[in-house]
């Protein structure tokens, strides 16, 4: 851990990461290294969150936050460790496995829509692996009957839709296949305000109305730990603090490194 972070004490074991998420564990990481080719990003890394949770990553750029939701997802090279939803392993299983077994998305950080595509059709490829098409279809219903904004440009190209409205999509389309799980990579990128208070609006509906596992990288620190639960603060591929999101608002270590405080 580099001086500049060493005001943030030791690092939290395992068991003090258990207690932010005392029961009913649904993601639990075990003393993962993880990284891309031959290049090491997480050392060791430990992670629990219970079911229908929100954590928050938070921490400098380079710190492997991201790397967190690739290895889960199954974007990087797995050196050592465990990752498992339910008590299931998944550490070894493929994106698709993960998603169509247990229930995890993944919705990127920004431009994942198919522009020239109507908005329909982009829901529609949340649904790419299931066996029934149909099934797809009924899914993208209940979506516009939730989400107006959607509904009312079903038949209109993506490329037309705000920055706002392309967000609402892109995690709508993740949820077609129903996932319990939501990876969620920095949602206010490139929002104006009004929008970044929308997508949130939405990710809080899904967690607490429909009981959505949530783990999420966000840039804006302040606004992504008044959402979450609880906040893990990364610093060189290992967790430096953590502490329910309220209470990382308070410490003033955590506002002077990345709150801006």
């Amino acid at each position: 851990m580099s001086d500049q972070y060493t005001v943030l004490g030791k690092a939290p074991g395992p068991d003090e990461l258990k207690k932010l998420s005392p029961i009913d564990v649904h993601i639990t990481i075990n003393k993962l290294s993880a990284g891309y080719g031959k290049m090491e990003i997480l050392h060791d890394f430990d992670l629990f969150v219970s079911k229908a949770q929100s954590l928050c990553l938070i921490g400098p750029n380079g710190a492997g936050k991201s790397t967190i939701l690739h290895s889960i997802y199954g974007f990087t090279n797995i050196f050592s460790g465990k990752i498992e939803i339910n008590k299931v392993d998944i550490t070894r299983l493929t994106p698709a496995e993960k998603l169509k077994r247990v229930g995890i998305a993944y919705i990127l950080q920004d431009n994942a829509v198919f522009p020239d595509m109507t908005v329909e059709e982009n829901l529609l490829m949340g649904g790419y692996i299931k066996e029934k098409p149909e099934e797809s279809y009924q899914e993208a219903e209940k979506i516009f009957e939730k989400y107006e904004r959607l509904r009312n440009r079903r038949n209109q190209p993506a490329k037309v839709l705000s920055g706002g409205e392309r967000r609402l999509l892109e995690i709508s389309r993740a949820l077609v296949m129903r996932p319990t799980v939501l990876l969620v990579d920095e949602p206010s990128i490139g929002l104006e305000p009004k929008y970044i208070d929308m997508v949130f609006e939405i990710l809080t509906d899904l967690q607490k109305n429909e009981d959505k596992t949530i783990i999420m990288v966000e840039q804006n620190a302040k606004k992504g730990l008044e959402f979450a639960d609880i906040g893990y603060v990364l610093v060189s591929g290992q967790t430096a603090i953590a502490g329910k999101g309220d209470d990382l608002l308070r410490n003033p270590d955590v506002g002077r490194l990345f709150l801006g405080g």
